[in-house]
């Protein structure tokens, strides 16, 4: 973050604790796999493969792949805007077809990788394999799609958005936006690269994960820290509702 070194330290401290904090709460155990870096590496340029429109499955054969959206408009010489969506836990890519109608009319690529596990690795404590799949999704769909590198989304569900804000502020020199449904907490790692815009999400009914670790934590955590943070509370549930995505992606796409 664009801060000096006494800030940075300071700020990052008390969201390390806050991530533990929360963290703790969820899960007990440590991870079976090895940390990795949360630094991803593949970047948007001119696309070198075809790509038909509709879903393509990335990783076919695979037990846990992905899927790959295109609208009907696409076109290659206006690069579209791209999201790249996380489920929540126990999910899978498939969840994420019912935003394909308004992904389509919108002319937004979307990008749904599934977790290597039942959920995602930072949920168990560190980051690890889902990282380069990931990774893997993204060159997937830079190789194929001409993608608006100002309009880059990251986005989760429950355990999908907690990844999303603690893997996203490692990458902020690729992810413009960051968008988070329902989380749970925010754990990142240094190292903490540019500074996305964040929207949130919540409802005031949540049984699952309360609305009370976005409305007192979370947002404030990244307000404290500068981030351009909208929230949304909600009177539902654990839910993602039609509004809040028409809501979340209308900010996605301003000016």
């Amino acid at each position: 973050m664009n801060e000096s070194a006494g800030e940075t330290g300071t700020r990052w401290s008390r969201r390390a604790f806050l991530g533990v904090a929360l963290s703790a709460l969820q899960v007990q155990g440590s991870a079976d796999h090895a940390p990795r870096n949360p630094r991803l590496t593949a970047r948007p340029g001119r696309p070198f493969r075809r790509v038909a429109t509709g879903q393509t499955r990335i990783g076919e054969g695979l037990a846990r792949g992905g899927d790959l959206f295109v609208p009907a408009s696409y076109r290659e010489e206006e690069p579209a805007p791209l999201i790249l969506a996380l489920h929540g836990g126990g999910g899978d890519a498939g969840r994420w077809s019912a935003l394909h109608t308004i992904c389509g009319q919108q002319g937004i690529v979307l990008a749904a990788p599934d977790s290597r596990g039942r959920t995602w690795d930072r949920v168990h404590g560190s980051f690890g394999p889902d990282v380069a799949f990931i990774d893997a999704v993204l060159r997937f769909t830079f190789e194929r799609c001409s993608i608006d590198p100002a309009r880059i989304g990251l986005a989760g569900f429950s355990d999908g958005a907690s990844y999303t804000l603690s893997l996203g502020p490692s990458n902020g020199d690729l992810f413009t936006h960051l968008m988070a449904w329902s989380p749970g907490f925010s754990n990142p790692e240094d190292p903490i690269v540019g500074q996305p815009r964040v929207f949130v999400s919540h409802g005031s009914e949540d049984g699952v994960l309360p609305v009370a670790l976005s409305r007192s934590a979370i947002v404030p955590m990244f307000e404290m820290d500068g981030y351009d943070v909208t929230y949304r509370e909600f009177v539902g549930r654990h839910e993602l509702t039609a509004e809040t995505i028409a809501q979340s992606f209308s900010w996605f796409l301003e000016d």
